[in-house]
């Protein structure tokens, strides 16, 4: 088939990833992403700094600076900064969650406030069906962070530290996608439910 756009191309690997992780949404959720992905293919938007509606200004926040903002913000504007807040932890959490794990604020701190982002988000839109996404994004955020790490991980080329980076991914968060991909290179896993006991230690 030929690809003519990005959003063609998206299209396709959200519903390979999708399948591969054996994610049961409909097609508005699969939309959703697409949308996402096509968002952030300008990288512009990903580091886009938020201008606070009341100084004019653009601010460096963080996260929960802006969660905050938006809850304090007129109707219209917090819909528009808790949208951005959940893609952009998402996308974030997707495709740099590596990066993330090596960092004070890790990708629990990321999937909290993207979760909290989209109940937010689900609560203050009129349309039902709208609404509905934004309920599926925020209970299982952590599912279509997975998606979207297979999307970033399908042409990852294999090294030492990748797969220590891998291991420590499956340690730190239980990733049924990080067991599966250190299963294929030869690396055996201990299991989830002792993953679990070691941090409740």
């Amino acid at each position: 088939m030929l690809i003519t756009s990005g959003q063609d191309f998206f299209k396709e690997v959200v519903d390979e990833a999708i399948a591969k992780r054996n994610v049961q949404v409909g097609p508005s959720i699969k939309n959703y992403l697409v949308s996402v992905l096509v968002h952030y293919l300008d990288a512009r938007n990903l580091f886009e700094q938020d201008v606070n509606q009341t100084t004019g200004r653009k601010e460096d926040e963080t996260l929960a600076e802006m969660y905050l903002r938006a809850n304090q913000s007129p109707l219209a504007e917090k819909q528009g900064l808790l949208k951005k807040l959940g893609d952009r932890t998402l996308y974030i959490s997707g495709f740099f969650g590596d990066s993330l794990e090596r960092k004070i604020v890790d990708i629990d701190y990321y999937a909290e406030m993207g979760g909290a982002a989209y109940a937010g988000l689900a609560s203050c839109v009129h349309e039902d069906t709208l609404a509905q996404v934004y309920k599926t994004f925020s209970r299982q955020f952590l599912d279509f962070v997975d998606v979207l790490t297979y999307i970033s991980q399908r042409s990852m080329v294999q090294s030492d530290q990748n797969i220590l980076r891998l291991y420590d991914r499956y340690l730190r968060t239980g990733s049924p996608l990080a067991r599966e991909k250190l299963a294929e290179i030869g690396v055996v896993t201990i299991p989830a439910d002792q993953i679990k006991l070691t941090k409740q230690d």
